[in-house]
């Protein structure tokens, strides 16, 4: 009985390295579909192989060394930058099953001290309070994790260097946040900056300014093209109307007509010529409401550049 499980071991570990159906031995494992594939008849030995590798990369032996072992990725948007144990809230164990009461008020303890734990002194009481509201003042803009992470490493930098002092968490975070989107190229105004936050837009162009000297930011203007896409959205504007609007907007910056000029308000202007010379009207009010200026912001930048780039309109 022995002797015929010893074989049947033999025969699996034979197939593995073996193709079955031609006898070829060269078998060769695809990592991308986790399978063993026989590279001579080319059938699918085994499918739905389990990857035993590591889940990062290495190019060189020092990395491979360094990385050893796996985990969740670092970030800078929690304080304690993701690197720390987390007790689950669930009162099961390892198989699904509920606790006992006494394991049930051991775990609570655990999750009380393990809570106070994770944040020792006052820095990290503002990095944990301060990075939960940038989260969900990044979610209620919509901001991808790349806009995030860098709002998170300037907002670091700035409790470091004790700039927080004598102003609002919310506002240097406010700034932080619209100090990342100007970098990461993903337009938003400090209109809807404010919106998501709970200071005005006053404080938070001042923490901005503050910020941006006092940690040497060299942010470029805002190129008002960026905001065509999300603004022709908003009106509903076909896909020509808005390649229009952002070709005018490119020969109204060779002409330095957008220097010195709000970005929203050339965009909104841009927007509203296009639309009466593609047939697609939409009135000032609606444009103005959308790029959350006045109308009178549209008509004035519509005249200088209806009158400088020689436009043929009639409104």
């Amino acid at each position: 009985m022995q002797k015929s499980k010893s074989k049947s071991k033999s025969e699996k570990e034979e197939g593995l390295t073996k193709c079955p159906y031609c006898g070829s031995t060269a078998i060769v494992r695809d990592y991308q579909r986790g399978s063993l594939v026989c590279e001579n008849c080319g059938r699918v030995l085994k499918d739905d192989v389990m990857d035993r590798g590591p889940e990062w990369r290495a190019f060189s032996q020092e990395q491979r060394e360094k990385r050893s072992r796996g985990g969740a990725p670092m970030t800078y948007t929690i304080h304690d930058k993701g690197l720390t144990t987390r007790i689950d809230w669930r009162n099961r164990d390892a198989k699904g099953k509920s606790l006992s009461p006494k394991r049930r008020s051991q775990m609570y303890r655990l999750r009380k001290w393990h809570r106070r734990a994770r944040i020792s002194d006052a820095m990290e009481r503002n990095l944990a309070f301060a990075l939960s509201e940038m989260d969900r003042m990044a979610s209620q803009l919509g901001l991808p994790r790349n806009v995030r992470e860098m709002a998170s490493m300037t907002y670091r930098d700035a409790v470091q260097k004790q700039l927080i002092r004598g102003r609002s968490i919310e506002g240097v975070v406010s700034a932080a946040i619209y100090a990342a989107c100007r970098e990461c190229g993903i337009p938003r105004t400090l209109e809807e900056t404010a919106e998501a936050s709970r200071v005005d837009k006053k404080e938070i162009g001042r923490s901005y300014r503050f910020i941006s000297r006092e940690l040497d930011l060299h942010l470029l203007p805002t190129n008002p093209a960026s905001y065509v896409s999300r603004f022709g959205s908003e009106l509903d504007l076909s896909g020509e109307a808005q390649s229009e609007a952002i070709e005018l907007i490119k020969k109204a910056k060779e002409k330095g007509l957008t220097s010195g000029r709000s970005p929203t308000g050339i965009a909104a202007a841009a927007i509203y010529i296009t639309t009466v010379m593609t047939g697609e009207r939409r009135t000032q009010n609606d444009v103005a409401k959308v790029a959350k200026v006045t109308e009178v912001t549209v008509r004035n930048r519509y005249k200088e550049l209806a009158e400088e780039l020689d436009l043929e309109t009639e409104i």
